[in-house]
Formats: C-alpha cells, sequence, structure tokens
C-alpha cells in the first residue's frame, strides 16, 4: 500500500505523522520499525497516529509507536506535533484540543506566539503505577522526593522514579553534556525493576529555573529532545529542592519550557512543533 505521511519535530525529536482518519492503518511491529529505520525507511524517533476518539468530549485519539515497532504510552514532543499537524490538516478549526492516549487524556493548546503548550496531567509517584519495583530498596530522602539505589554495572546510581503516563528514572548528573549517556543509558532502560523498561534521564542543574538535559528514551535510544522527560526531570528537581517553576530546560535539540505548581497539580509542558515535509511511502 502507499501511504501518506507527513514529517515533524519539535526541538529535534523527529516524528512521521500519519493521517489515520482517511487512511486504513493496520501494521506490523516490523512495519512500523520500517517506517522508522532512517536508512531503509522514512526514519523517525515516533510514529504518531491520528485516529477518531470514540468519546463524545474528546476531539482526537493520539498513538505512539517507538522506532523499535513498540507501541508506546505517551509523548510529549509529539503531542506538540500533534496539534499542529491536525491544525494544519483541517481536521480541526479548534486552537485547543483534548486528545486521547493509552495513558490517559492530554489537553494540547497553540498559542499565539506559535509555540504549543501540553497539559501532560498530574505526574505519578506511586512505585507500583510507575511501574517500579523498589522492594528491599532503601531510600535516601532528598526535600520531598525519594531517591533509590539502582546497581549499574557494580556501582550505585541513584535515581528518581516518576511516571509522566511513560516511566522515567532521573538522575542529577554534575555535566550532561560528558556524561557516559549511552553506556549507562541503556542499562538503565532495561533494568529489571523497570518491568516495562523506562526513560532514562540524566539532568544537570544550572540553576533555579534552568536545567541541561538528555535523555536516553526506551526503543529509540537518546534522542535530541523528550518532552516527557522534561516534565519527569523538572518534577524531579522541583520535588528534590532544586528547581523552582517555571523552568527551562535546554536540550541538543532545543529549548523547552515546563512549569509545575507541585502535588495534585498538572505539568505544563511548552515548546515548537515544527512540520518538515510530506512524502508518500510504498509498504
Amino acid at each position: 500500500m502507499k501511504l501518506k505521511f507527513t514529517k515533524m519535530h519539535g526541538a529535534g525529536n523527529d516524528f512521521v505523522v500519519i493521517d489515520a482518519i482517511h487512511q486504513h492503518i493496520n501494521f506490523t511491529p516490523d512495519q512500523w520499525r520500517h517506517i522508522g529505520d532512517r536508512r531503509f525507511g522514512i526514519g523517525a524517533d515516533q510514529i504518531l497516529v491520528v485516529e477518531k476518539s470514540d468519546k463524545p468530549d474528546v476531539d482526537f485519539r493520539y498513538r505512539i509507536y517507538n522506532a523499535d515497532g513498540g507501541e508506546v504510552e505517551q509523548c510529549g514532543n509529539g503531542s506538540r506535533a500533534f496539534v499542529r499537524f491536525v491544525i494544519e490538516k483541517g481536521l480541526t478549526d479548534k486552537t485547543a484540543i483534548r486528545v486521547e492516549t493509552m495513558s490517559g487524556i492530554i489537553e494540547p493548546r497553540l498559542e499565539a506566539d506559535g509555540n504549543i503548550t501540553v497539559n501532560m496531567g498530574a505526574p505519578v509517584l506511586d512505585a507500583a503505577s510507575i511501574p517500579f519495583d523498589n522492594s528491599e530498596l532503601v531510600p535516601v530522602q532528598q526535600g520531598d522526593d525519594s531517591l533509590w539505589p539502582l546497581e549499574i554495572n557494580g556501582r550505585l546510581v541513584w535515581i528518581s522514579a516518576v511516571s509522566m503516563g511513560n516511566p522515567h528514572a532521573v538522575q542529577v548528573v554534575a555535566d550532561a553534556e560528558h556524561f557516559p549517556v549511552q553506556i549507562d543509558g541503556p542499562l538503565i532502560e532495561h533494568h529489571p525493576r523497570f518491568p516495562n523498561r523506562v526513560n532514562a534521564g540524566f539532568m544537570q542543574i544550572i540553576d533555579r529555573n534552568h536545567i541541561r538535559l538528555r535523555v536516553f528514551e526506551r526503543g529509540a535510544g537518546e534522542t535530541l529532545a523528550c518532552g516527557t522527560g522534561a516534565c519527569a526531570a523538572v518534577v524531579t528537581g522541583i520535588r528534590r529542592g532544586l528547581l523552582d517553576s517555571p523552568v527551562r530546560v535546554t536540550t541538543h535539540g532545543g529549548e523547552l519550557s515546563i512549569a509545575w505548581q507541585g502535588e495534585s497539580h498538572a505539568v505544563m509542558l511548552s515548546g515548537p512543533a515544527v512540520t518538515v515535509f510530506e512524502g508518500e511511502i510504498t509498504l
């Protein structure tokens, strides 16, 4: 079949976006991997699928596939690309929409300055719900946060576990740019205490309103930016008493802004979303 698609990115985190309202989509994991392959397919960190929602108060359904072909619960940068896509394609005349994901409802909106803000919902901190197996581990308390020890290559690293609809393990590092993300990232991603694997975040504190962040994403490897990873890192930093909202997040792909007012409040993610090109591929 011939598949029409749009290539987009949010701060360098790049996507293939597919309209499944006007095209029939029923792909295997191998086909999703082919689409995401940068040499033999189109190439992307994630593939985003736009569907109709069957809920009366929801505008669209949003499905996300990583480059490894696996379907995942959430993608923050992708949600910004999603709203720009449906507006540019004339699928809605709204600038603020409600979107159904595997992990719940999100509410992205196009701002007057062209950036997009997404209500990502409240962070999940309960270990079993992340999910994170913390049995028999003894945490260290820092502010309101619990730091958990993970054994990586015979040494302990201290992480905060949080879900933004998908699981994250965040650690504070002295120098994110020179940290061995490509070595530690996959070891944390596949750590047995995270039964669904995990996104590994490496956060450097610049000041109380600015961090530098690298994220090794589950199923995609290190990406130029990770929206849910930025949310998880800021939540962690605020809970530890290291950061104050709002926080500027510098990534290799650009800058994001995260605001969070504390427990039970939603995390607000703001940043760009850009259309790169349109195309068609035969599968």
